[in-house]
């Protein structure tokens, strides 16, 4: 080997170097930050990748909306359908207000479609866009993550919106009034004595909804995302000996059995943050 490849490798990161490189944000501090709980610190990458799927999902929907066709649908035409009339199906068993599905059906179907198609960015060549992001900054020590769901702040911060919504139709359905009444009354009855009980109890379920929302979909984007770093560090041990050889081949064979079991992930949380969405609106609804 050259002067030149023995710089390179001695040079290379370490296995834990390049996943913890991979598992740092771009944010608005322009530097790594590590065990320090700033809620002034955005990750620009959650909120520039989030809105960018966002947009992305929002024209696909604007220009299949426009070219439908009541005669033999196209093959986009015919999966926006059947999500669709998916979507519908659920929110008919779930909300059975018909004036509040004309919101919140469509909201599902946002959020189902928003969801994997953030999802979907763990498809990525791993290192394409840290590395597309390195030359543009000319920073070889520049940060980038591109899929917002294995962002703990990005996912809580839907299952705040989500949580959001489910107050509002708390107050529309049962009136302000009504559920403070509520609040205080369930699940264990009206007596005084139990008002503190009861709205504790309130208190703890809706932040045990919000948190278990976010950290559902968090902790398996999170892992899958991980699990793409691993193989790809097999991939790295290529060096032209036996043991490389091997590894190269497995890196392969697992990249490709787990790229396609995390197709089934990437739709499966996208359909589980979207029919807990409806069941929490649902229980809005619902007068104890």
């Amino acid at each position: 080997m050259s002067t030149a490849g023995h710089e390179a490798a001695a040079n290379a990161p370490t296995a834990g170097e390049y996943i913890v490189h991979h598992l740092t944000h771009f944010n608005s501090t322009g530097h790594a930050q590590k065990d320090i709980i700033d809620f002034s610190v955005i990750n620009v990458d959650t909120v520039f990748f989030s809105i960018l799927m966002g947009v992305l999902g929002l024209f696909v929907m604007w220009r299949i909306a426009k070219s439908v066709t009541s005669g033999v649908p196209g093959r986009m035409q015919a999966a926006v359908e059947i999500v669709l009339e998916m979507v519908n199906d659920q929110a008919k068993s779930i909300v059975h207000s018909a004036e509040s599905r004309k919101f919140v059906g469509p909201l599902a179907l946002t959020v189902f479609i928003w969801i994997f198609l953030m999802n979907s960015m763990d498809f990525l060549p791993l290192d394409v866009f840290p590395n597309l992001w390195q030359a543009i900054t000319g920073d070889h020590h520049a940060y980038l993550r591109i899929v917002p769901t294995a962002d703990l702040n990005g996912t809580l911060g839907m299952s705040v919106g989500v949580l959001l919504v489910c107050l509002y139709y708390n107050i529309k359905i049962k009136g302000f009034g009504g559920w403070m009444h509520e609040l205080f009354t369930a699940p264990f009855g009206s007596h005084p004595l139990l008002y503190p009980v009861n709205f504790a109890m309130q208190m703890i379920e809706f932040l045990a909804k919000t948190v278990s929302h976010g950290m559902r979909l968090f902790g398996n984007m999170y892992a899958g995302e991980l699990v793409f770093m691993l193989i790809a560090l097999m991939g790295a041990a290529w060096a032209g000996t036996a043991t490389g050889v091997f590894l190269f081949i497995g890196h392969v064979i697992a990249g490709s059995i787990w790229a396609i079991f995390h197709i089934l992930i990437v739709a499966l949380q996208a359909f589980i943050f979207m029919m807990l969405t409806l069941v929490y609106i649902g229980q809005a609804h619902e007068a104890h």
